[in-house]
């Protein structure tokens, strides 16, 4: 029996000099390297007593070791759970807790603070930092550079991410070898990857997309990544004219928007950049085509269910919208209440189907049966619609819905006008307790550098493009809205923010 995983992303490589990663100090590391690398941490990890189905907790910085680990759980079959450098020792303490996980890898600079929480799992902790260095390497340093890859079935975890958990405990979404491999070589086959490529990769490897997609395209296409620790605006402008693809954050491009030196020239060489993990506006659309002649690419995806639907490679790449499912991928609209899917073009929440969706999340049994229906669906909570040409429009969460004297609301359809109007660079429209309608809309608004906003201009033009109990009963200017580490807006944050706005004085 064979390894899907491991043969696909990393042993298909294996003897092959070609450059696999393009480190800031200059260096580049082969794919035979690195997974000579990933070999030894291999070698370490069992020695740590790892087996296959045991999971290993990883919150640790970007560098090729990291990357590495990911390799070396997947050829001993070990379950990798990575985690964002900017959790609490408090949050750590749940997944830690909840994974059971057998190892833990951190920092040199937290260990200290770790080693508490590890121990009352018992949980072994090793270290690793950013420059390559800790006791994990110390460990694997001068062990053999070959191991036997240790075979999996399909359907066999390979991850664990954990939600970001908005609405309640974090829920650790189980990721088989199936579902990343399949949407990885889907991906590279939609968006034209080959061993040509050069990826400028500026995203973290905690996360769906700087891992599980933009880390797995590259290695099932066989290309390289111009490996970069972070979005560093002048490392990425002198990397965009070696590279010829890019996976970002809607923030990334308008960072780079902001600088004078993107330009048709600089950007001659590139074939493709994509944008995820957050809405991207239409205006930033717009903005980057005008200046670069390139127009991004915009996918939808989430953690339970990798990449869903994508704009096209050839043909028109819709702004505000998600584009088409991808091959393999079912994708219906239905009515919450009932399940049944809606007519085209009303919204309804999304519910998907493919193999790339997860197994279940990890030990809430209830939870998944909640969100996993038995023929195959998974309910996203997302809300969206798919208009008569295809093309997937996402128009907020589930629960982000406001429902105000009886009626539903979708903020999307506000936000659209809110962000059209003079001086507005963005726009976040919520619900709010409110004494006669149960819910109240609030819209909130951010200026464009320089300008100012006005509320009541902006409330009066309202009045002729939207139905009275759509529009906002107040309109507030804020300097910035609270986002992730992945740019994604946090309305729960903004709902508690403003949650006593009608309350009585």
């Amino acid at each position: 029996m064979a390894n899907l995983l491991y043969d696909a992303l990393f042993g298909c490589h294996a003897g092959q000099d070609t450059p696999f990663l393009h480190l800031p100090d200059g260096r580049t590391l082969s794919h035979d390297a690195f997974l000579r690398m990933a070999a030894r941490y291999a070698h370490a990890m069992t020695a740590e007593g790892l087996a296959p189905g045991d999971r290993l907790a990883a919150q640790i910085d970007k560098s090729p070791q990291a990357l590495a680990i990911y390799a070396a759980c997947a050829q001993i079959g070990v379950v990798f759970l990575p985690l964002n450098t900017g959790y609490t020792t408090a949050e750590l303490d749940y997944f830690i807790g909840n994974s059971g996980a057998k190892l833990v890898l951190s920092s040199d600079r937290v260990s200290d603070a770790l080693a508490p929480v590890a121990a009352a799992y018992g949980a072994a902790l090793r270290t690793l930092n950013a420059d390559g260095t800790g006791s994990l390497t110390d460990l694997a340093r001068d062990l053999p550079e070959v191991f036997d890859t240790v075979s999996r079935a399909p359907d066999d975890l390979a991850a664990f991410l954990y939600t970001s958990g908005t609405t309640g405990r974090s829920k650790g979404a189980m990721l088989t070898q199936a579902n990343l491999v399949s949407n990885a070589q889907t991906l590279a086959e939609c968006w034209r990857f080959t061993s040509g490529d050069v990826l400028l990769h500026a995203l973290p490897i905690f996360h769906t997309h700087g891992l599980f997609v933009a880390s797995n395209v590259t290695l099932v296409a066989g290309g390289s990544m111009i490996f970069l620790p972070g979005f560093n605006i002048d490392q990425v402008i002198a990397a965009i004219p070696r590279a010829t693809t890019m996976m970002g954050v809607p923030t990334f491009y308008t960072r780079l928007l902001e600088d004078d030196r993107l330009t048709a020239d600089l950007t001659a060489h590139m074939r493709l950049f994509v944008s995820g993990s957050a809405p991207l506006l239409a205006e930033t659309h717009e903005q980057f085509e005008t200046r670069t002649g390139h127009r991004i690419l915009e996918r939808y995806g989430m953690t339970e269910t990798n990449m869903n639907t994508s704009n096209p490679y050839d043909g028109e790449r819709r702004g505000g919208t998600v584009g088409f499912l991808l091959p393999g991928v079912e994708l219906k609209i239905t009515d919450p209440a009932t399940g049944d899917t809606v007519e085209t073009g009303e919204i309804g929440q999304i519910e998907v189907r493919g193999p790339n969706v997860f197994k279940g999340y990890w030990q809430m049994p209830e939870k998944t049966a909640e969100e996993l229906r038995a023929d195959g669906f998974f309910i996203t909570g997302d809300l969206g619609r798919i208009d008569e040409d295809g093309y997937v429009t996402i128009v907020g969460r589930n629960k982000d819905l406001i429902i105000s004297g009886g009626y539903n609301i979708y903020p999307k359809e506000i936000e659209l006008i809110l962000d059209d109007q003079p001086g507005v660079l963005e726009s976040a429209v919520i619900g709010v307790p409110h004494p006669d309608f149960g819910e109240a809309v609030v819209g909130l608004l951010v200026a464009r550098p320089g300008e100012t906003v006005s509320t009541d201009a902006i409330m009066a033009a309202l009045g002729d493009q939207l139905a009275r109990f759509k529009q906002p009963k107040r309109l507030f200017v804020v300097t910035e809205f609270p986002r992730n580490t992945m740019g994604k807006l946090q309305k729960n944050i903004l709902r508690e923010q403003f949650a006593g706005t009608f309350s009585p004085s």
